[in-house]
């Protein structure tokens, strides 16, 4: 016999993705159950700055807030309830989807989305940089533009949240020394033309603490080095899957939705690199809660 089901959809994790789920259940008359570690839209909190989102959002905690906002107005509903707990297994029956929680409970609906998003790379993350002796770079994401004005600062990654901050303060006084591989090539195209970027292609970055800042030495194909002594120096290096166990995993440490038990349901982020955007994981949060819908309809029909 299989276990009582609290819900018709399991959402796993209160971001943009997770939210939009829920919303998108609950117009749709499906009972929800959110289930958040930390806080709704706890990674937002830390942007400092949106660019390209609907709606007119400038800060990631302007959105946060909203989206507290959206939950809370379904949970008076009835349709939505809000849990808070770490989901450490996720998992897909013939009959139902399952989230197991840290602390022993576990619970069921008819299917899950997971949408845990990403977190920030640290340099021991990324092959390409050494900072054995700078424990931690702050994300330029989080920094502030009168911070920078008239610094020397060097950014390590091509990472998007770059052409979101130069275009989120378009007449901050600032030049940037980005280093980046080859991997983020593709990225910068859309910051190229930025005159307050230098852009320089590496295949190994070194970081070290001196007096004056830091001494960053850039490696280029082919040989040659190239050395700054640099007032700051932020982290655009790029982010990693947040995987709940139970998830398939594809080669690049993202989960192919196609690869998924047909009950669980991946959103946003989590998905793949290509394509995160916060704009991007709302829409796919709410397709990924109309796919169980539609295949509820179907089995009724």
């Amino acid at each position: 016999m299989s276990p009582t089901r609290d819900a018709d959809l399991l959402v796993v994790g209160a971001g943009p993705a997770g939210v939009a789920a829920a919303v998108m259940a609950a117009s749709l008359r499906m009972t929800c159950v959110v289930v958040e570690a930390e806080e709704v839209g706890a990674k937002l909190r830390a942007i400092g700055a949106l660019e390209n989102v609907p709606g007119g959002w400038a800060t990631g905690a302007a959105l946060a807030k909203a989206l507290v906002g959206d939950l809370a107005r379904h949970q008076e509903s009835g349709r939505v309830s809000v849990m808070s707990g770490r989901v450490v297994r996720v998992a897909g029956h013939d009959d139902r989807a399952e989230a197991a929680l840290e602390d022993g409970r576990v619970l069921a609906a008819s299917a899950a989305v997971v949408a845990t998003g990403v977190t920030a790379l640290e340099p021991e993350d990324a092959p390409w940089v050494e900072a054995r002796e700078v424990r931690w770079l702050p994300p330029l994401w989080r920094a502030a533009a009168g911070d920078l004005e008239g610094r020397r600062v060097v950014v390590l990654g091509g990472d998007r949240p770059l052409g979101t901050w130069l275009r989120a303060h378009p007449q901050a006084k600032v030049h940037f020394d980005v280093l980046f591989p080859e991997a983020d090539r593709y990225k910068t195209a859309e910051v190229a033309d930025d005159a307050r970027l230098g852009l320089d292609l590496v295949e190994r970055v070194t970081v070290a603490p001196v007096p004056e800042g830091f001494r960053v030495t850039a490696w280029r194909r082919g040989g040659g080095a190239r050395t700054l002594v640099a007032d700051a120096v932020l982290s655009n290096m790029g982010s990693k899957p947040a995987v709940v166990p139970g998830l398939v995993v594809g080669a690049d440490g993202y989960c192919p939705p196609d690869a998924q038990h047909p009950r669980v349901l991946v959103a946003g982020d989590l998905k793949g690199a290509r394509m995160q955007r916060i704009a991007v994981a709302m829409g796919d949060g709410a397709r990924a809660a109309l796919e169980p819908y539609y295949r509820a309809q179907a089995v009724l029909g």
